[in-house]
């Protein structure tokens, strides 16, 4: 069951997202970006009051690099559908479970990244999730 409203277009542009933002770490880690997406929309703080539904995630101004890139506008895969949906059906996976940053350091994850805590990596992605005083609404969404 569905845990943001998506239609066929919308997991289209989520399907693109995963892709060009997590290709290269596999399933694992493409579900970890759509995680981290869900996230957004479903918590309504921090940097994403207002976020609702995925073309705002996904569009959102500074939010992700790959939306700049023409690998982001190539047709969506069945494959990639397919992880879109597990995102869509709420399916999070750690360290993005309550995430709502994540992104590729040169080196090791610093601690906290834009004052938010460190909670895990994955391959060369770091994530990271805002604390209750911040977004409490992250640990309520499911």
């Amino acid at each position: 069951m569905a845990v943001v409203k998506a239609r066929a277009s919308d997991i289209d542009l989520l399907a693109r997202l995963l892709r060009a933002e997590a290709e290269g770490e596999g399933e694992q880690g493409m579900l970890l970006v759509g995680a981290v997406g869900i996230n957004r929309i479903r918590a309504n703080c921090s940097d994403f009051k207002g976020i609702r539904t995925i073309p705002q995630m996904v569009f959102q101004p500074h939010a992700f690099e790959a939306t700049i890139h023409g690998y982001f506008y190539q047709k969506a895969r069945d494959k990639d559908r397919r992880l879109a949906r597990k995102s869509i059906n709420g399916e999070r996976p750690w360290p993005a479970k309550f995430a709502l940053w994540y992104f590729k350091p040169p080196a090791n994850c610093p601690s906290t990244w834009y004052n938010q805590p460190f909670v895990g990596r994955y391959k060369s992605h770091c994530f990271y999730e805002p604390t209750g005083v911040e977004c409490e609404n992250i640990y309520n969404t499911f």
